[in-house]
Parts: structure tokens; sequence; C-alpha cells
């Protein structure tokens, strides 16, 4: 009975061009590094394309591995779970909550709709706004609804630019929460009553 070649020996064949090397890796450990794919991305599909993408890494980066900083199955799975979770973030970024308004993809419908003193959807940002910390409501209307750059504004208020765009964020994130958690009813949907 032959003895089974050790990660290092298929990790240096790997790095000579040794496509069986890839192989064998491959068939030790293919359960395992879909099992990881799937738990974060919850789709079998995706999952396999993780676990495909993982390898060809593990094909380019042999190399990279270093004993002395770990065990591989802790490498090969932190490569993983990384590719894994870049899939997650495309997907959130392309398949955003339906029925959610984002005022950076349609900045013309929200500068129509701000402007128009009448519109309910104006009022009620308005007074979602008014319940943010006063720097952030400064930092975010002077970049919304005054246009200025977030170095523009950092040298307009002399803050640090890192210090206007954590209130900008931090208030931007403050205000999808409260509008979301607020949900306003649309005047012209049927309520169902």
């Amino acid at each position: 009975m032959t003895s089974q070649p050790s990660v290092d020996q298929l990790l240096q064949r790997i790095q000579a061009g040794d496509e069986e090397a890839l192989f064998n890796l491959h068939a030790r450990y293919v359960n395992l590094v879909f099992s990881v794919a799937y738990q974060i991305l919850e789709d079998q599909m995706a999952a396999e394309e993780v676990t495909q993408d993982t390898f060809m890494r593990l094909w380019e980066k042999a190399a990279t591995f270093d004993t002395a900083k770990g065990e591989f199955v802790t490498w090969l799975l932190t490569i993983t779970r990384r590719l894994a979770i870049d899939v997650l973030r495309k997907r959130q970024r392309r398949d955003p909550r339906q029925h959610t308004l984002f005022i950076d993809e349609n900045p013309e419908l929200w500068e129509n709709i701000l402007s128009t003193e009448t519109s309910d959807l104006r009022r009620s940002l308005l007074n979602i706004l008014q319940q943010l910390p006063s720097e952030q409501q400064d930092a975010i209307g002077l970049a919304y609804f005054y246009g200025l750059s977030h170095s523009d504004i950092a040298a307009y208020r002399n803050i640090p630019l890192g210090t206007v765009k954590t209130r900008i964020r931090q208030g931007m994130q403050r205000l999808r929460s409260i509008w979301l958690a607020e949900q306003p009813v649309n005047p012209n949907q049927d309520s169902g009553a």
C-alpha cells in the first residue's frame, strides 16, 4: 500500500505545475471548502463557484502558503471565506432591499422631491434628519443638499476629512434605520381596508 503524499509535497508539485497534485488536494478538501462556502452564502450554485475559485486560487498562490504561519487547512478555508464574503457583498450591492430608496441611485429624483416644498417625502426626510446629532445633520446637509464634496466640507468646517466621512456614514446609517423603522405608507397604495 502506497502512502498519500503530504500537503507540503503536493504544494511543491503544484508550484511546479503538476495538475495531478491539485486534483489530489481537491479530492481531499473539496467537501470542507464547499461546506464553508455554503454556510456563508446559503446558495448551492454560488458555493460551488466559490469552491472552484478557491482551488484556482490555490493553483495560483500555492507558493504563498507558509507552514510557519499556520496550518494548510486554515489557510485554504481563509481563502474560501474571503471569496464567499466577496460574493455575498457583491450580491447585496446588486440586490438591495426592494422598495428601499437610495439617494445616490437617482439624484435627480431626490432633487425633484426635496425641492418641492409640499412633498410628503421631503417633510418626512427633514423630520428624520432633525433626529440626528447636529454634526451629522450639518455634514449630510452640506453633502446632499448643497452638493459639497467631503473635502470641501472638511475645508469649510475646518475639520479632518476622516471626521466628515464618519459623520456622513454614521448619519446615513442612522437615517436609513429610522426611515425603515417608520416604514412610510404610500397614500396611493390600497391599504386593504
